[in-house]
C-alpha cells in the first residue's frame, strides 16, 4: 500500500500546494492497482491527474464537507460527465462521506432542484466503525471532533514489501484531540495527522484542529509506527508542527508536501 500526498495545505490552497487530498494505492493479487482519494479539496484535481487518471479512481473518501476537503469534487464530476473520447466508467464512482454529502455536492455544483449527480457519483454515508471494502483495501471511519460532522479514516491493505502482511494507515481528517482520534490511531503503521494550530498561539480555540504537539501525543499514545503532519496553513512555519510533535513522540516524523510518497 502506498500513500502519495496530492495536496496538504491547511484551510485553503497555499502558494505551493493544493488543499487536502491523499491518494492511497494498493495492488491486488492479480496485479491490478486500486486507487482511493482521501478528500479532494480546493485545487487538488489538477495535481491528482499527474498521478492517476480520475476515471481510474475506485473510491473517494471525504472526511467532512468543508471546501478545503471537498471543493474539487465539482471538477471531478465535470471530468467524469463530459470527458471526450476514451472509455468512461462502467459504474458511478463511489463517494463516501458524512450525512448530507449528496445534497452538499449538488448544491456546490449548482444543480437545479430534483437534479442528481447519481449517474456519475454514487454517494454513500459513512457509518462509524463500519468498514468499506475497496479492492484489497478496507476503509473504516471514526467520528472525530470538528465543528461539522467529521471522520478520520483507517485504511488497511497489503504491505508493499510483503503482500501477505497487512498494514494500516490512519488519516485524521480535521479534528481536535478526542476519543475517536485515539481509537483511529491505535496500533497504526502510519498516522497522517493534521496540525493546523500552533501551541501558545491557538490555545484558546478548541474543538477544531490539532497542534503539532497534540498530533504527536496521538501518535505516541497509539503506538504509531511513524507520523506525517499535514494540513499546515500557509501562514504557519512549515517545520513547526513537526518540531512540536517531536517533543512528545520519538518515532519518525515527516512534514507532508506535494508529491511525498510513503510506502507501507
Amino acid at each position: 500500500m502506498r500513500l502519495t500526498v496530492v495536496g496538504c495545505a491547511g484551510s485553503f490552497p497555499g502558494p505551493t500546494s493544493a488543499a487536502s487530498c491523499y491518494l492511497v494505492q494498493a495492488d491486488d493479487a492479480d496485479g491490478r492497482t486500486w486507487n482511493v482519494a482521501l478528500d479532494l479539496g480546493s485545487g487538488a484535481l489538477g495535481p491528482l491527474q499527474r498521478l492517476c487518471d480520475p476515471v481510474d479512481l475506485d473510491a473517494v473518501g471525504l472526511s467532512h464537507l468543508h471546501p478545503d476537503h471537498v471543493a474539487d469534487v465539482s471538477g471531478l464530476y465535470v471530468y467524469l460527465k463530459y470527458r471526450p473520447g476514451g472509455p468512461g466508467r462502467g459504474a458511478p464512482l463511489p463517494v463516501h462521506g458524512p450525512f448530507g454529502t449528496a445534497s452538499r455536492l449538488a448544491e456546490a455544483y449548482g444543480l437545479e432542484p430534483g437534479e442528481s449527480m447519481a449517474d456519475h457519483l454514487a454517494v454513500h454515508v459513512w457509518q462509524p466503525g463500519s468498514p468499506v471494502r475497496v479492492g484489497p483495501m478496507t476503509l473504516t471511519p471514526f467520528a472525530v471532533e470538528h465543528p461539522v460532522p467529521a471522520y478520520g479514516v483507517r485504511v488497511e491493505g497489503p504491505s508493499d514489501a510483503d503482500p501477505e502482511q497487512r498494514v494500516v494507515l490512519a488519516y485524521s481528517g480535521d479534528t481536535d484531540a478526542c476519543d475517536g482520534l485515539d481509537r483511529l490511531a491505535a496500533g497504526v503503521d502510519v498516522l497522517l495527522a493534521e496540525a493546523a494550530f500552533v501551541e501558545g498561539r491557538d490555545d484558546a480555540i478548541r474543538g477544531i484542529h490539532l497542534t503539532g504537539r497534540r498530533a504527536g501525543e496521538a501518535a505516541a499514545s497509539g503506538g504509531a509506527g511513524s507520523l506525517v503532519v499535514t494540513h499546515v496553513p500557509a501562514w504557519n512555519d512549515p517545520g513547526l508542527a513537526a518540531a512540536e510533535a517531536a517533543e512528545v513522540y520519538d518515532g519518525p516524523i515527516r512534514t507532508a508536501e506535494p508529491g511525498l510518497v510513503v510506502v507501507l
